[in-house]
């Protein structure tokens, strides 16, 4: 395309300085010059983004934090978000605490000392009842918290509902008022005027009952809310009280153990062993959730999405991600239930994270060009809303069954793009050209400059003196969309013609590859 452009200019320039000079135009030529010959098929398609982490926390709880923002760039490791970790790091302390009783008991048995033994292991069955009380009393006041915040929210509903009432009770009132005094009398000549036109009241009606029916909505669904509040602060304020009681039969046994002191069994140290991995176990899981409930970046890359506001209880993450023929990247086209391109099964993903530093483009080819492509093909790739911008890809792969869409079936195809550019976005809609069969660095002339005579292809030479052209017969090679390979007949930087009307339309034509 850039030399039939370039023969465009040429012969453009010739036109223009005969113009100027007052002499007949010359006739456009350009040059036999060697490069591409191609042939290719096109399609259009999405622009996904190689990788994409559909994130989400390992277990549900209320979002205390959010570090980033929808369009900022994070690196591995960066904390993007945190629940509320209050409870886990209870649960981590108590957890502490059973590894520093057990520990103590096999420190008693292997020592010899049972009586200082028990003691300690007495002060922590003390200390394990103390974090277990601390635990149940931060969640007790956690759910109570949530529980007057519904009740709140409820009083406020239901007073959004009075008011409704009250405000349709009145238009109401006032619109029966004016329809009595618009009544007609007998001795009227003429019918009374619509109420409807001179009471503003009734014209309201309509929006009045309509928001009464969304007040008394919102009533259902924050008494909803409340009975869930009051039903969950009741079922972990009965955990609560049987994780304090366990606790305090601990210290029960512990101060047992502690005043029977005695010789112990070899076995026992087998046993408290194993209680001691048990507990460490333990100490790790605990870990674990205190670890979970900060929300990691697990590569770097562009926050694209987040479904989630301080305050709010969030889910477990969930979902699956429908992927592209031969890659990781998401198939364009799938949604999860935020509507954010990501998972296509499941539940939505609290935070997505796309690498906007490498793209492919998923396209769909129609039978029977998509039977032609092949992979590591040469790709040129043009964005819809980057006109100035084309960008080298191959086929990474195509996949091995069509889609049927109202009885056209096509295959799509991954393109990796070996290019980048900053102005590239997740889900714009961009052009692959696939050469599907090429011959580069090869003798060629343009295919506007060719014509058939008595069989055989030829082109039109110009004369020095400017007579009648010079008919050249060539053997042609590969054909392409643009280009004829030279086999012989026609030598390199030799002038052709170019027949009339191709000047003007050789920029806006086929785009060459």
């Amino acid at each position: 395309m850039r030399n039939m452009r370039r023969a465009a200019v040429v012969a453009a320039v010739l036109v223009t300085t005969a113009a100027c000079s007052g002499a007949p135009a010359p006739p456009p030529v350009v040059r036999v010059d060697r490069g591409l010959v191609a042939t290719s098929v096109s399609a259009s398609g999405t622009l996904v983004s190689v990788r994409e982490q559909n994130l989400g926390f390992a277990e549900g709880g209320e979002l205390a934090e959010v570090f980033v923002q929808v369009g900022d760039r994070v690196s591995a490791g960066q904390v993007l978000a945190r629940l509320d970790d209050a409870a886990r790091e209870g649960a981590l302390e108590r957890s502490e605490a059973q590894l520093a009783q057990a520990q103590a008991q096999l420190d008693k048995i292997t020592g010899g000392n049972q009586v200082d033994a028990a003691a300690a292991t007495l002060e922590q069955a003390r200390a394990i009842l103390d974090a277990t009380e601390d635990q149940v009393e931060a969640t007790a006041g956690s759910n109570a918290s949530a529980t007057e915040r519904a009740r709140a929210q409820l009083d406020f509903d239901r007073s959004a509902l009075a008011r409704a009432q009250e405000t349709l009770h009145e238009d109401r009132k006032a619109c029966d008022t004016a329809s009595a005094t618009a009544q007609p009398s007998l001795l009227d000549a003429a019918p009374a005027p619509d109420a409807d036109a001179e009471d503003p009241a009734c014209g309201r009606i309509a929006a009045d009952e309509t928001a009464v029916q969304q007040a008394e909505g919102a009533v259902l669904a924050s008494e909803t809310a409340v009975a869930s509040a009051e039903q969950r602060e009741q079922v972990d304020a009965a955990a609560g009280r049987l994780s304090v009681e366990n606790a305090r039969q601990s210290v029960v046994t512990a101060q047992n153990n502690l005043e029977q002191a005695g010789s112990d069994r070899p076995a026992d140290t087998a046993a408290q062993e194993a209680a001691v991995r048990d507990a460490q176990v333990g100490v790790a899981l605990a870990r674990d959730d205190l670890d979970a409930a900060a929300l990691r970046a697990p590569v770097a890359g562009v926050v694209s999405a987040i479904n989630g506001a301080v305050g709010e209880f969030v889910g477990p993450a969930s979902g699956t991600t429908a992927q592209a023929p031969g890659s990781s990247a998401r198939l364009p086209g799938t949604t999860d239930a935020a509507g954010t391109g990501g998972a296509s099964t499941g539940g939505a993903a609290f935070l997505v994270l796309n690498d906007v530093d490498s793209f492919q483009l998923v396209v769909p080819f129609e039978e029977s060009d998509a039977a032609r492509l092949q992979v590591d093909q040469a790709v040129d790739v043009t964005v819809d809303a980057l006109p100035d911008l084309t960008l080298p890809g191959t086929v990474l792969a195509v996949a091995p069954s069509g889609d049927d869409a109202s009885g056209i079936v096509s295959f799509s195809a991954t393109v990796l793009l070996t290019g980048s550019d900053p102005r590239l976005r997740d889900g714009q809609t961009a052009e692959a050209s696939v050469r599907v069969q090429a011959v580069d660095n090869v003798l060629r002339v343009p295919s506007s400059t060719v014509r058939t005579q008595d069989g055989r292809r030829v082109v039109d030479a110009p004369r020095p003196d400017g007579g009648d052209p010079v008919v050249l017969p060539f053997e042609p090679g590969a054909v392409g969309d643009e280009y004829l390979e030279v086999r012989s007949g026609l030598r390199e930087g030799q002038e052709v013609l170019v027949p009339q009307g191709q000047v003007a339309s050789a920029p806006g034509g086929p785009r060459q590859n």
